[in-house]
């Protein structure tokens, strides 16, 4: 593992892309996760847990890497008792910008199986992280079959195009999810 923060990154950021099936075991992955943080952290700083990304989204392929949502009351809080918990538990952490590299930053932890292989993604925001709308692109695929289709299709090509290279592989979905993720805000808010 690399022992630089530029290095970690660099070696992050070019691990393999993989896309695979839905599998119908994801739903509880999350579950005993989220029962594992609300064990461990302090009761007082989290406020909630939410499963979102293509794990979530039954039928949907995906990176086989539960992306886990945790509102906390401060992030500064998280930072200083929540991170060193999770450390202890064997979890990466990063102080990352939620877009590019500009403020605002949020908390993120990578957990890893015994071979290494990525298995969650803890997002850590406070309640006004603009990270709470993948709440509407999750549900509106939930909802869509047709646009979760699309979308399946769409990271089925980029990660053929992209297999090492996650920063492109995610910058080319952003205006797709950006636009489904504003129809999506449009239909609940109006329903």
């Amino acid at each position: 593992m690399a022992n630089s923060q530029e290095e970690r990154i660099k070696f992050l950021i070019s691990e393999e892309i993989s896309i695979v099936d839905y599998d119908p075991l994801w739903p509880g992955s999350f579950d005993q996760e989220a029962s594992f943080l609300r064990q461990t952290l302090p009761s007082n700083l989290v406020v909630r847990i939410e499963h979102f990304g293509s794990t979530s989204v039954p039928g949907l392929s995906s990176k086989p890497i539960i992306d886990m949502l945790v509102e906390v009351v401060s992030l500064q809080k998280a930072r200083s008792q929540i991170v060193p918990i999770l450390q202890t538990s064997g979890y990466e952490y990063l102080w990352r910008p939620v877009r590019g590299d500009d403020p605002p930053f949020y908390a993120w932890f990578i957990k890893r199986d015994l071979s290494g292989v990525r298995t969650h993604h803890i997002h850590m925001v406070e309640h006004d992280s603009e990270l709470w709308d993948r709440l509407y692109f999750r549900d509106y695929l939930r909802s869509f079959p047709d646009e979760a289709a699309r979308y399946d299709e769409l990271k089925r090509s980029l990660v053929r195009a992209f297999p090492r290279d996650r920063v492109t592989y995610t910058e080319k979905k952003t205006d797709y999810i950006c636009s489904v993720t504003q129809r999506a805000k449009e239909y609940f808010q109006s329903t």
